[in-house]
């Protein structure tokens, strides 16, 4: 599947809007992304799961993986559909009381494999804290992916991370951003608050 079919995937079911937008990181955006409409349909989950599982594999990225981590909520999902591909267990981290942890008993060994999956990067936040939440019970993250990465590929995350389609999209301090400035309203669709 080409990065075009992917993207038009999401304009068709709504998970890719225009507009003016407050992302989950604070920052303001002309576009945004809800990748949970487009994984709504379980065979489009395992879809998406199925093709970054083999861009993980041809990378080389997987080996000696034995679990797929995610943050929630976003990223849980996709990263069930890219554990069910792998053959891999899979456990996910959340937020309490603002935090990113590994929380509902589960647990790692230490050096364990993991790769960490997402829905949409943007500034690389929520897989930074949660590669840290994970390095803390002393697992290995060896690599990050996600369907989606608005970043172009400049967020960084510590590890070797890769997409299955790199956008170019604008984000901006709120004082810096010009749709502000139009006096355009900016909406949160998302499902965190700040």
């Amino acid at each position: 599947m080409e990065p075009a079919e992917i993207l038009d995937h999401f304009r068709q079911s709504n998970a890719l809007l225009e507009g003016h937008f407050v992302l989950s990181s604070g920052l303001h955006s002309p576009k945004y992304l809800q990748c949970a409409l487009a994984l709504e349909e379980a065979d489009d989950a395992v879809r998406f799961g199925d093709l970054l599982a083999s861009k993980l594999r041809e990378d080389g990225l997987v080996e000696g993986v034995d679990t797929v981590a995610s943050p929630a909520i976003g990223g849980l999902v996709i990263g069930f559909a890219v554990a069910r591909a792998l053959g891999a267990r899979f456990i996910w981290t959340e937020r309490q009381q603002g935090e990113m942890t590994l929380r509902r008993g589960f647990s790692t060994t230490p050096g364990e494999k993991i790769v960490v999956v997402e829905d949409v990067i943007t500034t690389g936040g929520s897989t930074r804290e949660c590669i840290a939440a994970l390095s803390e019970h002393d697992a290995d993250v060896v690599a990050a992916a996600s369907i989606i990465d608005r970043s172009n590929g400049s967020a960084e995350v510590g590890v070797p991370r890769l997409s299955l389609v790199s956008l170019d999209v604008p984000s901006y301090e709120p004082a810096d951003c010009p749709l502000c400035k139009e006096g355009i309203t900016a909406v949160k669709p998302g499902s965190r608050t700040k």
